[in-house]
């Protein structure tokens, strides 16, 4: 087999696992199997290259510390969806955009600048997007999440983002 043609067997079954795994915490990776299949040789192609596998469609510096906001799924992909209705590569996509009901649309880069991150990592504050979260309940099952807005569907319970509520420690 040739060098393109094992990539593209081990992007298959790379594909199938994500797929799996994706499905089973209510994601959704791209229905258009080629997009989809050209991503998972590009995060194999950064998981040979540098021991794990960076987002394709973004510049990895090869350095794990560096590149973990990038690392898939990157630190973006919640926020992406809940926005645009797909991540930035746009490997994996709202129920809605899979479904047909919705185009995934442009998405603009939330990834900060070198610099900034160089400077994160050396004062060891949370990456983009993380700070002053908002800690979501699930009503059904009790899974806790911080995000800016709750998941799509519950990736325990499969409710949907209606069944959640802000999270208030202590109270009962």
């Amino acid at each position: 087999m040739s060098e393109n043609g094992e990539l593209r067997a081990r992007a298959e079954e790379l594909m199938e696992k994500l797929d799996v795994e994706a499905e089973a915490a209510a994601y959704h990776l791209n229905p258009d199997r080629e997009h989809t299949l050209m991503l998972c040789e590009g995060l194999l192609t950064n998981l040979d290259r540098y021991g794990y596998m960076a987002c394709p469609c973004r510049l990895a510096e090869g350095d794990r510390e560096a590149d973990l906001d990038i690392v898939c799924p990157c630190d973006y992909r919640d926020p992406d969806l809940d926005d645009y209705g797909a991540c930035y590569c746009a490997l994996y996509v709202s129920e809605r955009v899979k479904k047909g009901e919705e185009e995934a649309r442009s998405i603009p880069e939330r990834r900060p600048p070198p610099e900034a991150r160089r400077n994160m990592i050396e004062e060891k504050t949370p990456s983009a997007g993380k700070a002053g979260l908002q800690v979501f309940r699930c009503k059904v099952c009790g899974y806790l999440c911080a995000r800016e807005k709750p998941p799509e569907r519950c990736p325990i319970c499969k409710v949907p983002k209606e069944r959640f509520e802000p999270f208030k420690p202590g109270l009962t």
